[in-house]
């Protein structure tokens, strides 16, 4: 399988895109300083509120809205805290928690804790006015502010580095015991205090390698303890890599046939990062100088734009339909313009079996999250359902993003969630309508009339004896032309006045604004034939 990652960068953004047999795969977007990434952001912190009930605080790091800290990411000096391991460390990063599963869940560590002591309550560990070190493990979304945790986790590119969690680790995806076996053998004098985790990328890296990055990161954890108290909260302690970098170092691996980036000063960037610390990769480092653009050239543009689409057709002419709101993601696979060429249930099976396929596909591209909820078409045997379930799980393997998949029920649907820590696609690219804000509808012009005419009844109470004015969008005043003339008359007397009708296209199509009449105006039959 041919792959390449493709670093298209301007000033006012720096776009990152894996490109797999000629498909976009993953892709990441970075906008100028109000959109670069905060996701593993170190800050000195303030406590502004603790909520008891919600075992949660809130903390001020110096952004628009206060982070969000859970009791489970509290990592306090108490004993009651030393089980609270299980917690992903940094949430972006698919390496980061790979080495736990040793490790008791935090359902597990609460049962253990109410056979031992208790959990110590959020408010008993911190109080409102405290300063925190606090690392974003999850971006502002929608309404939502950052999610923060005490957990601090410093990932490189062959190792992550956990500053309070004394633990060492090998990533699930490292699959050769002989290679694990000998990554645990090589970290174990490098962990003392801290804790390590062996990343993908540190499959076949020597001893030296892993040994210079654990010292690199454990100084520039002393480094971040040294600035935390230098300034007063909120204020930033550590910036993680530019999205250019981060890209590299968490992408980039010797599964990636090349690394092209179309600006030379990046491209210098990215050289010097690579020599330092992943030389073998460096011949595979490409300037792009073509005259047409780089998404343009590998078809990413094309890609993306199908991306936004709410309907994706399969090969087979089925086709799935994705919705999301705030809370879930809802996926419908249909069977379209696909009638098969024996009986039903292979027709309904081959369709599923396909659209297991482009949707593990859609959630990477899209980077929804979340809970999702794919609605299958109805299969009678279970042997059937059980063929689509594994087959999902399957395509799902590849995925950066952890997810979990319940069995799929009778009803042919399936739950499951995947891990999100930015935003998706849709809203990085996006944003609501300004005419319906976001639901996708808007009132019938119908409609729009006739509440028009309404609220003329109420406003005739404000003006007494005045004439009004109603001022429309012109598709509606062609609407009362039609439709509404004899409302229109009928509406004039009863109200005992003349009423003029303006159409403004600046005005959306379901508003409408009533104002006392002026000389100017034309009011009646003469005003609609003006």
């Amino acid at each position: 399988m041919s792959s390449d990652l493709l670093i298209n960068y301007r000033p006012y953004e720096t776009r990152v895109a894996l490109v797999e047999n000629g498909v976009l795969a993953e892709f990441q977007l970075e906008r100028g300083a109000r959109g670069a990434g905060l996701l593993g952001n170190i800050y000195q912190g303030r406590v502004i509120r603790v909520l008891p009930g919600l075992q949660a605080a809130f903390v001020d790091i110096g952004l628009e809205k206060a982070a969000f800290l859970y009791v489970d990411d509290l990592r306090g000096g108490g004993k009651e805290f030393n089980r609270l391991l299980g917690q992903t460390v940094v949430e972006d990063d698919p390496d980061a928690d790979e080495g736990l599963e040793d490790l008791p869940t935090p359902m597990a560590m609460d049962l253990e804790a109410d056979l031992e002591e208790p959990v110590a309550p959020i408010e008993t560990l911190i109080s409102e006015g405290q300063e925190l070190m606090v690392q974003v493990s999850k971006e502002p979304m929608g309404q939502k502010g950052a999610r923060v945790t005490t957990h601090i986790a410093l990932p490189g590119r062959r190792l992550v580095f956990m500053a309070k969690i004394a633990h060492l680790g090998v990533s699930r995806r490292i699959e050769d015991e002989e290679e694990r076996q000998r990554l645990r053998d090589l970290l174990e004098p490098l962990g003392g205090p801290h804790g390590l985790i062996a990343r993908t990328a540190a499959e076949g890296a020597t001893e030296y390698e892993l040994q210079a990055e654990a010292n690199y990161l454990t100084q520039l954890w002393a480094k971040i303890q040294a600035n935390f108290g230098q300034h007063r909260a909120p204020a930033l302690v550590h910036l993680e890599l530019d999205a250019t970098l981060k890209a590299v170092r968490d992408i980039f691996t010797d599964q990636v046939d090349r690394l092209i980036v179309d600006d030379a000063g990046q491209f210098a960037k990215v050289k010097n990062f690579l020599e330092a610390f992943a030389p073998a990769l460096a011949p595979a480092l490409t300037l792009y100088e073509g005259s047409e653009p780089l998404f343009s050239a590998y078809d990413v543009e094309a890609d993306l734009a199908r991306a936004l689409n709410r309907k994706v057709w399969l090969k087979s002419g089925g086709y799935l339909v994705i919705d999301s709101t705030e809370a879930l993601t809802v996926v419908d696979v249909n069977t379209g313009r696909y009638v098969g060429r024996h009986n039903f249930e292979e027709t309904i099976l081959k369709t599923n079996l396909e659209a297991v396929r482009e949707i593990a596909y859609q959630l990477r591209l899209r980077n929804l999250g979340g809970l999702v909820v794919i609605d299958f078409i109805d299969m009678k045997k279970e042997a059937n359902r059980d063929r689509v379930f594994t087959a999902l799980k399957e395509a799902t393997r590849r995925d950066k993003g952890k997810t979990k998949i319940l069995p799929m029920s009778e009803l042919g649907l399936v739950e499951m969630t995947r891990k999100r820590t930015r935003e998706n696609i849709d809203r990085l690219l996006r944003e609501p309508c300004y005419c319906c804000q976001g639901q996708g509808y808007l009132l019938s012009r119908v409609s729009v009339l006739w509440q028009a005419f309404r609220e003329m009844e109420i406003a005739a109470c404000d003006y007494p004896g005045q004439p009004l004015t109603l001022s429309v969008h012109p598709m509606i005043r062609e609407l009362i032309l039609d439709e509404g003339r004899a409302a229109l008359e009928d509406l004039e007397k009863r109200l005992k006045r003349a009423i003029a009708i303006k159409a403004d296209e600046s005005l959306p199509l379901d508003a409408h604004v009533i104002e006392p009449g002026r000389d100017r105006d034309l009011f009646g039959a003469q005003g609609l034939r003006s």
